[in-house]
């Protein structure tokens, strides 16, 4: 018998692996470039000190409104040129960020099984959500190029919404547009303060996923707490096939 009618999910590191490096200075001396060709002259050290400050900045002002704030990174980018008097459209500002998302990406994969997990639950009649600390401009493309966007009955992301876990308001967010019973619901995710204990706040089951990029941490005091890579042991727990 299913236990949980939803399903809620984390994406990197719980059904996505990721690694970038966001210091490389390749990557600075590349976007240098791409901003010069803007008309937007830095120097890769200035552009990269630059960024990483007014990213502190737009966060920091944020925390007036949420404990835990988000910001939109397209706002970064679109700062770099207004600091050197740059008018582009926004959609060259979002062209911008991806770019820096591309160039700052190791490598990108699902886990094994993480699609054929999406599919079982929905086949089994389950709601699937993704609830994810990111930003829209870098994951939604993602999700469409790993082919995970289908697969979720709706996606939210704290960028859209100018808070993140651990913070109870976005947990709240998605239960209540989607009209999610807390007790008919779980989380899964891969850090025991942002995912198990934030959703635990606002009445949710917790299933804690072990991945390599989960904090050091001791597992957190969730309902279950698996190893990764265990997939398809987690599937048979949400549908409970056990």
């Amino acid at each position: 018998m299913t236990r949980w009618r939803d399903c809620i999910f984390d994406l990197y590191g719980t059904l996505v692996d990721i690694r970038t490096d966001e210091d490389a200075p390749a990557l600075w001396e590349a976007m240098a470039a791409l901003y010069r060709r803007e008309g937007a002259v830095y120097d890769s050290e200035e552009l990269h000190r630059l960024w990483r400050r007014t990213a502190e900045d737009l966060e920091e002002r944020q925390r007036a409104r949420a404990a835990y704030p988000e910001i939109q990174i397209e706002r970064v980018f679109q700062e770099l040129y207004r600091l050197r008097d740059v008018d582009v459209s926004p959609e060259t500002v979002i062209r911008t960020g991806q770019r820096f998302r591309a160039l700052s990406t190791v490598y990108l994969r699902p886990y094994k099984g993480a699609a054929a997990l999406l599919r079982a639950l929905r086949a089994n009649g389950q709601r699937v959500w993704l609830l994810s600390n990111a930003q829209r401009i870098f994951t939604a493309p993602e999700l469409d190029r790993l082919g995970l966007a289908p697969l979720f009955d709706g996606v939210y992301l704290s960028s859209d919404w100018g808070c993140k876990k651990p913070d109870p308001r976005f947990f709240e967010i998605l239960l209540r547009e989607q009209a999610i019973d807390p007790a008919q619901a779980v989380m899964v995710g891969n850090d025991g303060a942002c995912d198990c204990l934030g959703a635990q706040a606002v009445g949710l089951s917790t299933v804690y996923l072990r991945s390599d990029l989960s904090p050091e941490e001791a597992p957190p005091p969730a309902d279950y707490v698996l190893p990764r890579p265990a997939l398809s042991r987690l599937c048979r727990l949400l549908t409970g096939e056990r």
